[in-house]
């Protein structure tokens, strides 16, 4: 891969990275308001895992356990999470989606694909297929 393909490469990943963030903020207002932007991939791992241990969410976000835990108390304050005994080990707790929030993920989600579709329609799906396994791949290089 020659320097040229490097650079266009980070600029891409930049863009993309710049509308990831948009989208984030954007996800964050409409589940609500007073939600901080940078919980939001908190509250989306929920919604795509369920129920997690705070050392599990940790690990998954790649964020410090006192980070996760701020973002725990403030989606809770927010009545988004609630905190409940881990059924598999009562030493511990688990942070899941409050019924409202649950239903308000679900419609929300299902509007944003309804969204991807229509934006995506003149798309060949071969291409859909394509650029997702090429993100699928770029999301385990390792650049550290």
């Amino acid at each position: 891969m020659g320097g040229d393909d490097v650079d266009a490469l980070e600029a891409a990943v930049a863009d993309t990275w710049a509308w990831a963030r948009t989208l984030s903020r954007t996800a964050a207002r409409a589940l609500d308001p007073r939600l901080d932007p940078t919980a939001y991939p908190m509250v989306a791992l929920i919604g795509s895992r369920g129920a997690l241990r705070p050392s599990e969410m940790s690990a998954a976000l790649q964020l410090d356990r006192s980070t996760v835990s701020r973002q725990i108390d403030a989606a809770a304050r927010l009545g988004l999470v609630e905190r409940v005994p881990d059924p598999a080990d009562a030493r511990a707790v688990i942070v899941r989606f409050t019924p409202e929030t649950r239903a308000r993920m679900e419609a929300l989600r299902a509007a944003r694909k309804e969204r991807w579709r229509a934006a995506l329609a003149t798309w060949d799906p071969r291409d859909i297929t394509e650029l997702t396994r090429l993100l699928g791949m770029l999301s385990k290089v390792e650049l550290s």
